[in-house]
């Protein structure tokens, strides 16, 4: 199995997300972060079994991980030695507004 890292605007979206929620109800951010925490275990055990997302333009294989319980997915490329999350990203808001991300090394 690869390791999982996670872009540093991942991290952000994350921590962002995780602050909303618990301004809505206590202890909501720490049930977001343990889905998260599930959801990238899956990604790194299996990868392949989520979905690629075939709207995008570039030439690589993106695939998300959606979150069972709330509207986010994790957006994540393969690398040669890791799974790379590219983005936290909202369900319902600006789609692909992450593939500039692809650019960086």
């Amino acid at each position: 199995m690869k390791p999982v890292s996670l872009s540093p605007e991942a991290v952000v979206e994350l921590a962002e997300a995780a602050a909303w929620y618990e301004t809505r109800q206590p202890g909501l951010a720490i049930r977001f972060l343990q889905e998260v925490d599930h959801t990238q275990h899956a990604i790194q055990s299996r990868p392949l079994s989520f979905p690629k997302l075939a709207h995008t333009s570039v030439d690589l294989e993106i695939r998300r991980a959606l979150l069972p319980q709330f509207p986010y997915a994790l957006v994540f490329i393969e690398l040669q030695t890791e799974t790379r999350i590219l983005a936290a990203a909202h369900t319902k808001r600006h789609p692909d507004y992450w593939l500039n991300r692809l650019q960086k090394p």
